[in-house]
């Protein structure tokens, strides 16, 4: 979702270089972009806490799957929201108020899908840019400990 592309070591007088960068941003977001960014965050995951509830509850695997489970559907989540939503910033707030309103709804799952080390290896996977799909499955099993 971020990267170090933007991170600048900023010599001599860093103010005029922040006016100038923040002068030369990409784009501004408006108001509405925002809200709008909101509300996506906040109706996936109550669409994120109805699967879980109903997809899952039925299910007879063991706690380390389910929460994996979990994780991997946060990590879609993430990875889906980078990938289709307009910039890196109305993403970030998106996946912010899907965090936030997990947080609030159910802090165990927070917790769960909060697992930036977890996130670190599905990202690895993603980014070799071949046999994604194998390689999510590789590091489904690895966390799931089923290799």
């Amino acid at each position: 979702m971020f990267d170090d592309r933007d991170m600048k070591i900023v010599e001599g007088s860093p103010s005029k270089s922040v006016k100038y960068n923040l002068s030369h941003s990409e784009e501004v977001l408006s108001v509405e972009e925002i809200s709008s960014a909101k509300k996506l965050g906040e109706k996936i995951a109550d669409k994120f806490l109805e699967s879980v509830d109903t997809v899952f509850a039925d299910d007879n695997t063991d706690s380390i799957m389910m929460l994996q489970r979990q994780l991997l559907l946060s990590f879609t989540v993430s990875i889906t929201l980078d990938d289709y939503c307009k910039n890196d910033s109305i993403a970030g707030i998106a996946e912010k108020s899907f965090l936030d309103k997990l947080k609030v709804l159910s802090p165990q799952i927070y917790d769960t899908c909060s697992d930036t080390g977890a996130f670190s290896f599905y990202y690895l996977a993603v980014r070799r840019k071949t046999e994604v799909e194998r390689r999510i499955g590789q590091t489904f099993a690895m966390l799931c400990s089923l290799d």
